[in-house]
């Protein structure tokens, strides 16, 4: 028995899940490779970072995500972002350091804590912001602060006829 009989025996639908899996476990392997090459360099990027970070007080003038090339960026930094990124929206906020206004990007997790018209002591590296404290009192949480939806406010207010105390606001 030769070996293109031996394939023959098998069905088309048989043929095409051998196949199909065969390249879903290349893709999962390439997958893994991957993964670990970005967490590699995402933590060579965190150390760079932690290094170079300095605290510095300045004036926020406003704040807004938008596209890289409207931000007024250094032509440097929009030449060494990957293609693919350049046209995503970041966290561009502009501030007043010392005499200079400059247009600085603020981490995705810290940037609604960022209080627009107000002093702020941030930690900085390069033009990355990584971290903001408040200089005058603790800065607001935006989350604590959310509107509550109508269903929210019917049933707040149904417990107040009801006899339950009301809420602390």
């Amino acid at each position: 028995m030769s070996l293109t009989t031996g394939i023959l025996l098998l069905s088309t639908p048989q043929i095409a899940l051998i196949v199909t899996l065969v390249v879903a476990v290349i893709i999962g392997v390439a997958l893994y490779f991957l993964n670990k090459y970005a967490t590699k360099k995402q933590a060579e990027q965190d150390a760079a970072i932690q290094s170079a970070k300095q605290t510095i007080s300045m004036l926020v003038i406003d704040k807004k995500r938008m596209k890289m090339k409207e931000a007024g960026l250094p032509q440097m930094v929009i030449d060494n972002t990957p293609r693919l990124l350049r046209g995503s929206k970041v966290p561009v906020v502009k501030a007043k350091i010392g005499p200079q206004i400059m247009t600085l990007i603020a981490d995705d997790k810290i940037f609604d804590l960022i209080p627009v018209k107000k002093e702020v002591k941030a930690t900085v590296a390069g033009i990355y912001i990584v971290d903001v404290k408040g200089i005058r009192g603790s800065l607001k949480n935006p989350e604590s602060e959310k509107k509550k939806g109508k269903f929210a406010q019917m049933l707040d207010n149904l417990k107040e006829k009801a006899g339950a105390k009301p809420l602390k606001k």
